[in-house]
């Protein structure tokens, strides 16, 4: 018995607070859905006139074969991002805040209005192109989370310029390897960075990296600390010295629609990070319409995305459909944990953030402080609260529900990938009723289907198997950078005809959809499928673990053995009778056969600075192979590690 067969009946009715003022109800939302998937071609084509200014529209919607992986939309339009995102508001709302930036201390506060951003663009434009910068030359962003992030981006799209941001965390070596294969000609980096009360050495970091990457010509060093860094005569240049001298002149370059706009790198199974490509009109429009409908955006509305810009939810959902449709948009630099685990209650209550949208990781880091962090703060501003990045268990949907959102704010429970652009499936405020962990509807356009190991396509609800979407996006990337033979295998030969997402799901009675984590998470146990997500989840559902994380491993009579990893709450004593607790409460939430095999209660679990546990670390561990686990520079804590090595 599955933890969503368990709990699919569980249904929170759209909150009395909302219902009827959202930009759609339950009928105009299926409305509205059926359309966009029996005429998607008129639905994007009046979407793009609505949400997007374009030089020249197209001549041609939407191209396509998933058999050769070839997308193409809005053919022939000519359009520019940073216009769309930033100039034409200059005529409505010049003087509204654009960017509200918070930094590592809680004093350090700076804003930007549209009209202050459209200076700080056009001045940082230029002094890309007085060092070389041209259209289609790619640039790498090396930076923490300052409004210099969000300009830069937007500067590389004001002169059709590639950027490729690069997490402010990632090993040089990580660097180097995605500078090489998109060869950067030039990196805009920091002194240093401050995450958590901590210093970051950033430019040390960029010059090992640099050393065995001589495409760089060019490196522009912002100035986020007072503390005094080696720089290169010749090659590297103060970011804020080279800005005193550029022009607040600088035309926008008109961009084909199909013209590349960014590289985003991500894990891939061989171990070379892929290099997501995506193009300009489609990704806009995507990220614009999913941000105003998902988190039913208003005019007046402060957002708050705690995501970093270097990874895709900080370019759809911090940066680009924010700007795109004329929000205010919070960039935050610390930790929700600095200097205490009330930060993040801090910030929505001093900015009166309205739409709140963070990761499952943190609303569990934060559960296991206690609720005392919360008791002093209102959060009586917000009225929408979201997740993103992983599926979020039962237990943490309905703390955040009460604890966050007072039982009044919908939650967007938003699925999504780096290759989709933006948000594909996921509840719509005032339009569908939610069930805690599940990510219940599909976004318009979208139309998934559940397939078997055949390929065969499942028909009906209560169904199990591979997460499938069968018809193009506007949103979708549209290769691997300089690889798209790899594009073509990854996404769309296992199941040809469709784009295969590499998630497994479910879709019950109702017809919401379930996503069970990654399809190579899947255990298979005396000749049963277990999804390792549903285990974690009913480890959580004891009461006494945080967080889990559950993986395979050789056993002679089984195939394979369950191994969790489990972090204990923090008012919890580890006794010997604990485990024991835990598996009577995995036997009673799933069934005898998820029953884990060996429980270990660790400190921490080894992640990515995106929150995402790396997992095939925690198969080495659990099989025994301890002296070769692979590279661990780009986990946010290499010491976790180390550290669960000295539990066994």
């Amino acid at each position: 018995m599955t933890d969503s067969s368990n709990r699919e009946n569980i249904i929170f009715e759209v909150p009395t607070e909302i219902a009827g003022s959202t930009y759609f109800d339950q009928q105009s939302y299926q409305e509205q859905y059926d359309l966009s998937i029996k005429d998607p071609i008129s639905f994007w084509s009046e979407k793009a006139k609505a949400f997007l200014s374009w030089e020249t529209l197209w001549n041609k919607v939407l191209e396509f074969d998933y058999h050769k992986a070839n997308i193409k939309w809005f053919l022939g339009g000519k359009i520019n991002v940073c216009f769309n995102c930033v100039d034409r508001h200059l005529k409505t709302h010049p003087d509204k805040k654009a960017i509200i930036w918070e930094g590592d201390e809680p004093s350090e506060i700076k804003s930007l209005t549209f009209n202050e951003l459209h200076q700080e663009v056009c001045k940082f434009a230029n002094v890309l192109k007085a060092h070389g910068i041209k259209k289609g030359d790619r640039v790498a962003i090396y930076i923490p989370m300052v409004p210099e992030a969000a300009i830069a981006m937007l500067a590389c799209a004001r002169i059709g310029a590639i950027h490729s941001v690069i997490f402010a965390g990632f090993s040089a070596d990580s660097i180097r390897d995605r500078v090489i294969d998109s060869e950067c000609k030039l990196i805009i980096t920091a002194n240093q960075a401050l995450r958590g009360g901590k210093i970051i050495e950033l430019k040390k970091i960029v010059d090992t990296a640099l050393l065995g990457a001589p495409c760089v010509k060019t490196v522009l060093v912002h100035k986020r600390t007072k503390n005094v860094v080696s720089m290169h005569d010749g090659r590297d240049f103060w970011l804020e010295e080279e800005v005193k001298k550029a022009s607040l002149d600088c035309p926008y370059e008109v961009m084909d629609s199909e013209d590349p706009l960014f590289i985003l790198y991500t894990s891939g199974s061989t171990g070379k990070p892929k290099g997501v490509l995506h193009t300009q009109g489609g990704y806009l429009l995507y990220a614009a319409v999913t941000h105003k409908y998902v988190f039913d955006y208003r005019e007046n509305d402060i957002h708050f995305c705690t995501a970093d810009i270097g990874w895709i939810t900080g370019h759809s959902y911090v940066v680009y459909g924010p700007l795109a449709n004329g929000a205010t948009t919070l960039m935050f630099e610390s930790i929700p944990t600095y200097p205490n685990p009330s930060r993040f209650w801090d910030v929505i209550d001093r900015h009166k953030v309205n739409i709140f949208y963070t990761a499952p990781t943190a609303i569990r880091a934060l559960i296991k402080e206690g609720d005392s962090w919360l008791k002093n703060f209102k959060l009586d501003s917000l009225r929408i609260i979201g997740t993103v990045g992983e599926p979020i268990n039962h237990d943490s949907w309905l703390w955040y529900f009460k604890n966050v959102g007072k039982e009044r704010c919908p939650i967007v429970d938003t699925w999504w990938q780096t290759e989709t652009g933006g948000i594909l499936i996921s509840p719509l405020p005032g339009a569908i009723k939610t069930k805690p962990g599940s990510a219940t509807k599909p976004f318009f356009g979208i139309n998934p289907c559940i397939v078997n190991e055949e390929g065969q396509e499942l028909s009906g609800n209560t169904v199990t198997g591979s997460l499938c979407i069968k018809h193009p996006w506007p949103g979708q990337m549209r290769t691997v950078w300089q690889d798209h033979d790899r594009f073509r295998k990854t996404y769309f030969t296992q199941f040809p005809g469709m784009y295969f997402t590499g998630d497994g799901a479910i879709r019950d009675s109702d017809g919401y959809y379930w996503i069970t984590g990654r399809v190579d998470d899947v255990l298979k146990v005396s000749g049963h499928r277990i999804g390792t997500a549903e285990i974690e989840t009913a480890l959580v559902a004891s009461g006494i673990v945080a967080e889990a994380a559950v993986v395979g491993f050789s056993h002679d009579i089984k195939g394979q053995g369950i191994f969790a990893f489990c972090i204990l709450k923090s008012n919890v004593e580890l006794t010997d009778s604990t485990s024991d607790l835990v598996k009577t409460a995995v036997k009673s939430h799933y069934g005898s056969i998820g029953v884990p095999d060996k429980i270990l209660f660790v400190p921490g679990l080894p992640k990515t600075r995106s929150g995402k546990i790396m997992r095939r670390i925690l198969r080495k561990i659990a099989q025994g192979e301890f002296k070769d686990l692979g590279d661990t520079s780009t986990l946010a804590d290499p010491g976790v590690v180390q550290g669960i090595l000295e539990m066994l």
